[in-house]
């Protein structure tokens, strides 16, 4: 008996190009609104930031929703942990080690600090690469994935709706706290309140899987909802960053509004996923669907690679124009279509799923 392999969702394929985009974007205007020591740099620039970026804070989420779309059911643990791991955790030891040798040739480490960095790989990072910080969580929601897997296949819609409602509070807290410093057991002493088991990237993935289980189907009020959900979203998350700018001196609180693990971000998140997974093609043949698997097959790639081509990028055309405006869109542009491009090149080369993905 022959098995039918399912047809490929082309809505996720757009869906993964677009938050590799994305995130080189947020990297790209990180420039421009962050100075010296993390200070911030309140600008006519850190304004256009805001307006561009605001909606590209759905990146991350957006991973991680169609990770955990395809991570269940998980029926042999050891199959799973050897699949997901090794074309996971081998290309970010890599990349960790590229980067560390990219510092010394920048002028940016010497050798010893280098090897220092290579040792530090299985604590934290490795080098000092922020964007690498996103494989960690990944991997830790990989581990807890045999755990809920049966919970995931088997619960009933209003089960994982309550999930994802006491979700959305946990995910409210960060403005509840600023009335409310401390709530439902929050203490210097204690650091699982109340809602500590609802929040974080998880809901993420029971949201993917709730929209798959019960909304997967194309229905015309996705559209609507999904429009509704981008506007109020994104108003909150621009108006949040505005406000905060001329008061706020470092980034760590002026970023409140722009957290991963914030109810706008997470409407904005859903909002795009419900509007844009059920794209569909007729030439599945054609060029340009071909590219777009291609770059969606290869955005964990991009995803590890890109900063070296984005400082070079930033260096280059940084100095040529005068307003992140055009700044901003364009080196990232550049960036992700360079990074394509070499990622395609190492993807030719033997055994290279263990450099990219």
């Amino acid at each position: 008996m022959t098995t039918v392999k399912p047809a490929r969702n082309y809505g996720l394929d757009v869906l993964r190009v677009i938050a590799c985009y994305m995130v080189i974007q947020v990297h790209s205007g990180e420039f421009y609104y962050i100075g010296d020591g993390g200070m911030v740099l309140n600008t006519p620039d850190a304004h256009a930031v805001d307006w561009y970026n605001s909606i590209c804070r759905i990146c991350v989420p957006l991973f991680v929703m169609i990770s955990g779309f395809f991570l269940f059911p998980v029926n042999d643990v050891n199959a799973f942990f050897k699949k997901r791991f090794s074309r996971v955790a081998i290309p970010f030891v890599l990349w960790c080690i590229l980067y560390a040798l990219y510092q010394y040739f920048m002028g940016g480490a010497d050798m010893r600090t280098v090897l220092f960095n290579i040792l530090k790989i299985p604590v934290n990072y490795g080098v000092d690469i922020g964007h690498l910080w996103f494989v960690y969580m990944l991997l830790g929601l990989y581990l807890f994935a045999p755990i809920i897997s049966p919970w995931i296949q088997t619960a009933s819609r209003k089960g994982m709706e309550f999930y994802l409602i006491l979700w959305g509070v946990a995910f409210s807290l960060p403005y509840i706290h600023l009335v409310f410093p401390e709530i439902w057991g929050e203490a210097y002493w204690n650091n699982t309140p109340m809602l500590y088991y609802f929040s974080g990237f998880l809901g993420y993935v029971v949201l993917a899987n709730y929209i798959k289980r019960f909304h997967m189907q194309p229905r015309p009020w996705n559209y609507v909802v999904g429009a509704i959900l981008i506007i109020a979203g994104y108003a909150i998350t621009v108006g949040g960053f505005l406000n905060r700018l001329p008061t706020e001196k470092f980034v760590k609180t002026l970023e409140l509004t722009w957290s991963f693990e914030t109810i706008n971000v997470a409407m904005m998140t859903a909002g795009v996923f419900l509007i844009i997974k059920n794209i569909s093609i007729q030439n599945t043949a054609s060029a340009f669907h071909r590219l777009v698997f291609d770059v969606a097959a290869k955005s964990y790639g991009i995803y590890l690679a890109h900063i070296m081509l984005l400082n070079f990028y930033h260096s280059l055309l940084d100095k040529h124009f005068d307003s992140a405006v055009i700044k901003v869109p364009l080196i990232a542009s550049c960036t992700f279509i360079s990074t394509y491009i070499v990622v395609k090149l190492l993807s030719f080369l033997p055994k290279s799923k263990w450099l990219v993905g």
